[in-house]
């Protein structure tokens, strides 16, 4: 007696279930749980990495509704006869996301972009990134084949293998029955019994999802190759259920595209994989923009306070006897180039040349009193000079008629240089020195100017 043991598994009766006008869709539940399971655990890896919690959800508002765009466009792309061909659904069918039909290629390629834009924003690399966030990718993959399964799609050829998948015929809401009719519920007629592809695929993901794992911990693997090296093995996997599939599908000289799509990929992946720098990034590299946000506004809050500091620091300092000594010594700088211009002064008066005025009017003097008195004390020099007939009555007075005639002789001392007396060249001669020196011994004792008062 022969016992026939048969393990085929049924197809579930539908995948729509309505609460009121409002329907849920199984296959939108399970992409939905796909992403928070991705989200959930690469925000703990990221965290692991020394990045900052939360920031997986911040570019996940950017990532996920590019990849739902991107997995469309793949979709219709690959299979636009089932819309834009002849008896198609239509355009409309083609914005019917929550219908199922989505490519993994385009959701990973513009989700991608999405990722690379937030992580622009914020100051973090997206290989880093692509390595935290690849496991859980590929686990949101293998839920999301659960909803492949209750809408009754994406098998493969029939087969006799004992683990075949039954697939039922199902009446939708008008009445129509087909096997692919997603709102239908099954009739209980057999239509095949097939591979089911589904589910290779996500054990497949579910142990390249624990590779990933494996090789993270393992060998701290970084700066994008684990993210290529999910894409690679990804590939390999998809490469093998595409040769088992039998659903309609857009043929490149008779190869289903995607067969061509992971082939080309996983060229892509491997290169990257060799040519990318070893290790793994130094988590301070990951902290985002937030850090280095407060650096520079540190770094100018103290330059601002420092030149505050400083003039707080003069005005309230006080002054004490190094500073009066400071002074002193500046006053002193001052008055250095007048002791010069007094030398001058009375070599230029021993050599009866007329220089001195213009060497004092060419020095810079910080009072123009003593100046002033210089220039009087020899023009009433010039002017008190003896005649022949009045030598000795001119030089008894000069001294005290000084005073009185230093107004006329400022006047007239360019007159007396210029036309000396004939008969008294050579008494001059031989009073100049004399004159000269003893009115320079006064002028330096008179002219002397005073030091500024910085007291």
């Amino acid at each position: 007696m022969t016992t026939t043991v048969i393990a085929y598994f049924p197809s579930p009766p539908q995948g729509v279930w309505h609460l009121g006008p409002i329907p849920l869709r199984a296959y939108a539940l399970f992409i939905i749980l796909g992403i928070i399971a991705a989200l959930l655990i690469g925000d703990r890896r990221w965290a692991a990495r020394g990045g900052e919690r939360g920031v997986i959800y911040d570019i996940a508002l950017w990532a996920v509704p590019f990849g739902l765009i991107g997995g469309r466009l793949y979709h219709l792309a690959t299979d636009w006869r089932t819309y834009f061909g002849e008896g198609g659904a239509g355009p409309i069918a083609a914005l019917r996301i929550w219908d199922g039909g989505l490519g993994i290629w385009g959701a990973v390629a513009l989700g991608g972009v999405g990722a690379w834009i937030a992580c622009r924003r914020r100051g973090i690399p997206l290989p880093a990134f692509g390595d935290a966030i690849a496991p859980g990718i590929v686990l949101a993959q293998a839920i999301g084949r659960i909803g492949n399964y209750f809408n009754q799609e994406l098998f493969g050829r029939e087969t006799t293998m004992p683990w075949g998948l039954e697939i039922f015929y199902r009446r939708d809401p008008a009445g129509f029955v087909d096997v692919h009719s997603l709102d239908g519920v099954s009739t209980g007629q057999l239509a095949m019994v097939v591979q089911p592809t589904f589910l290779y695929e996500l054990l497949w993901n579910l142990l390249v999802f624990a590779i990933l794992i494996f090789l993270d911990r393992r060998y701290t693997i970084g700066h994008g190759r684990l993210f290529a090296a999910y894409v690679a093995l990804y590939c390999v996997g998809r490469f093998c259920v595409e040769l088992l599939r039998d659903d309609t599908a857009t043929h490149v000289a008779g190869i289903r595209v995607n067969s061509f799509t992971s082939t080309f990929v996983f060229i892509g992946a491997v290169v990257y994989l060799i040519l990318a720098p070893k290790g793994r990034e130094d988590p301070a590299t990951l902290s985002g923009s937030a850090a280095e946000l407060l650096e520079p506004d540190s770094i100018d809050d103290a330059d601002d306070a420092a030149p505050e500091t400083t003039a707080a620091a003069e005005t309230t300092s006080p002054v004490g006897p190094d500073d009066e000594d400071a002074k002193k010594a500046d006053t002193a700088a001052v008055d250095e180039p007048d002791v010069e211009a007094e030398a001058v002064a009375a070599e230029a008066d021993a050599a009866e040349v007329d220089a001195p005025e213009v060497e004092m009017a060419a020095t810079p003097e910080p009072d123009d009193a003593p100046a002033k008195d210089e220039a009087t004390a020899e023009s009433a020099e010039d002017d008190a000079e003896p005649s022949a007939d009045d030598d000795d009555e001119e030089t008894d007075a000069a001294p005290d008629d000084a005073p009185e005639a230093k107004d006329e002789a400022t006047a007239e001392s360019a007159e007396d240089d210029a036309e000396p007396s004939a008969d008294d060249d050579d008494e001059e001669t031989d009073a100049a020195p004399d004159v000269a020196h003893d009115d320079s011994d006064a002028e330096t004792t008179e002219s002397s100017p005073s030091k500024p008062d910085h007291d």
